[in-house]
C-alpha cells in the first residue's frame, strides 16, 4: 500500500468518524432546531423491552415487547407527530425512574406526562387511576364511582385497557370487585410481577 493509498484510507476513516459523530448529535440538534416532536427510545425492564415515546411535555407512551412497533410508531406519527426519532438520552429520567421502581426504591413516578394520547372518559379514569398509590389496589366499580359514573365499570375496563402510560400511570393496580386479577393490556403475567414488586399477589 503506498503514501496515496494510506492517505485515502485516513480521509475516509476521518469521514466517517465525522458522520459517526453527527449522527449521534442529530437528536439534539433536531431538538435545538425545534424539528424533534417525539423522542423514542428501548429500556429493558423485568417484565420485558419498554418502548418509550418522550415529547417536549413528557412521557406520552409506554408499550409493552407484545405490542407491534410499527404500529406504536404509526399512532405516535398520526396521533402526535410525524417527526419522531431515535434518542436514548432523551428517556434517561424516565429509565432512571423505572429502575428505581423495579429495584423496590421508588413509590412515585414523579416524571412529567404527556397526556395527549388520552381522550374522552379514560382522561378521568386514568386521573383516578394515578392517584393509586404505590402497594394498593382499587377496583373498576370503585373507579367508576370517584369519576362520578357508578355504572360505567365496563368502560372503566376499556379505559385502563387503552393506557397509553402503563406503569407510570398504574392501571396494574385495578382490579375486579372480589380482589381477583382481572384483565391487563400488558397481559397478565405482567400485571402479577407489578403486583407482586409492589407486596400484592392477588389471584388470577
Amino acid at each position: 500500500m503506498n503514501a496515496r493509498d494510506l492517505k485515502r484510507l485516513a480521509t475516509r476513516a476521518e469521514a466517517e468518524r465525522g458522520a459517526a459523530a453527527a449522527a449521534l448529535r442529530l437528536p439534539e440538534l433536531a431538538a435545538s432546531a425545534g424539528l424533534l416532536d417525539v423522542a423514542v427510545a428501548t429500556v429493558p425492564s423485568p417484565v420485558g423491552d419498554l418502548f418509550l415515546a418522550i415529547t417536549p411535555r413528557g412521557l406520552a407512551r409506554v408499550a409493552f415487547a407484545s405490542e407491534d412497533r410499527d404500529e406504536v410508531l404509526a399512532e405516535l406519527a398520526e396521533r402526535l407527530s410525524p417527526r419522531i426519532l431515535s434518542a436514548a438520552e432523551a428517556a434517561d429520567e424516565v429509565r432512571r425512574e423505572l429502575d428505581e421502581y423495579f429495584e423496590g426504591r421508588r413509590a412515585r413516578f414523579e416524571v412529567p406526562v404527556d397526556r395527549t394520547l388520552i381522550r374522552g372518559i379514560a382522561r378521568e379514569v386514568l386521573g383516578a387511576t394515578a392517584r393509586i398509590p404505590f402497594g394498593r389496589t382499587s377496583t373498576y366499580g370503585e373507579i367508576a364511582g370517584r369519576i362520578g359514573r357508578p355504572r360505567a365499570a365496563r368502560a372503566v375496563g376499556n379505559a385502563l385497557g387503552s393506557n397509553p402510560i402503563p406503569i407510570v400511570i398504574p392501571c396494574h393496580r385495578v382490579l375486579r370487585a372480589g380482589g381477583h386479577l382481572g384483565g391487563y393490556g400488558g397481559g397478565v403475567e405482567r400485571k402479577q410481577v407489578l403486583l407482586t414488586l409492589e407486596g400484592i399477589a392477588p389471584s388470577v
